[in-house]
């Protein structure tokens, strides 16, 4: 059945008046009369007698209408559904970053959106780069972040960020009379490693190659709180990104370093698929995370 032509009907026994159902339509009434003509014509069944201006249902009509009238209530409780979920998803950001990023800098970032925006709720999910990306591709968040380099015809990348990586140490340690940390001094010491596959882990090993020099690395850990507390309690010393560890800086709880020769130039990118519909409310964030990024970028100059 078209249900164009049942709405051409349903609307006119409504309304009582075929110029009313026009005019509700923005069609005219030969357009309404002749929409009803066809299904009588299609099924060769009477629906309605026209007598003077009134509408008056035949039995197979009045039958028509009953299924009509609760077709037509299920798509405006259909569409009030679907308004009320778009509004829910105007007033929500869902986005997936990497560990240190979403860890140490989006919160920061974050508060400063929430006061603009105190009606958008921001959902972060903290997971390895690997899921940000197939999270992204999937379509199953708004954006991410990542901090390793990436190419893909589905996804919109952007850098939003270089990272300051800094060797940590204990306060008791030899280190902390040093302003910089060489190559050379790395020998013999015990070096807390990030997981496997690990944009810093990958630099180790090629530090370690470039330099020729030995040091030992038993302890494995998945993420940066476990490593500072490793290093906290003296198992030994790591190379973490600056911003992660602002807070046991500050607090005297470790001492960070740069390295002399710095072999890292890692950086963090912010990814979307390119057809994801991006709501008013993402792309004030994303330009927020821009925005604080450039004015970082020149505080560091």
């Amino acid at each position: 059945m078209n249900l164009n032509q049942l709405k051409l009907f349903y609307l006119a026994v409504k309304r009582k008046s075929l110029s009313s159902a026009a005019r509700e339509l923005n069609i005219t009434q030969p357009a309404v009369t002749k929409g009803i003509q066809r299904i009588q014509e299609h099924y060769n069944v009477k629906l309605v007698h026209r007598t003077g201006k009134d509408i008056v249902l035949t039995s197979a009509g009045e039958a028509v209408y009953q299924h009509a009238d609760k077709i037509f209530e299920m798509e405006k409780m259909a569409e009030e559904c679907l308004l009320k979920y778009r509004q829910k998803k105007m007033n929500q950001v869902c986005l997936h970053a990497s560990e240190s990023f979403g860890a140490y800098y989006l919160p920061v970032i974050i508060s400063f959106f929430s006061k603009a925006y105190p009606h958008v709720k921001v959902t972060v999910d903290i997971v390895p780069n690997k899921q940000v990306i197939d999270e992204t591709l999937n379509l199953r968040n708004d954006f991410g972040s990542i901090s390793v380099p990436i190419t893909h015809k589905k996804l919109v990348i952007q850098e939003i960020l270089e990272d300051q990586p800094v060797i940590i140490v204990p306060p008791e340690h030899p280190f902390v009379s040093k302003a910089s940390v060489a190559p050379h001094d790395l020998e013999g010491q015990v070096m807390i490693m990030h997981e496997e596959g690990s944009v810093f882990q990958e630099f180790i090993h090629k530090f370690k190659q470039k330099y020729k020099i030995t040091f030992s690395m038993p302890i494995t850990l998945s993420n940066n709180e476990a490593i500072k507390r490793a290093v906290e309690g003296g198992t030994g010393i790591a190379l973490i990104s600056k911003h992660a560890v602002h807070e046991e800086i500050k607090n005297n709880q470790l001492v960070a370093l740069p390295l002399t020769d710095n072999p890292i130039d890692r950086k963090f990118y912010m990814i979307s698929h390119k057809d994801k519909f991006l709501s008013g409310p993402v792309q004030a964030l994303m330009e927020m995370i821009r925005y604080w990024d450039s004015q970082n970028k020149a505080d560091r100059t």
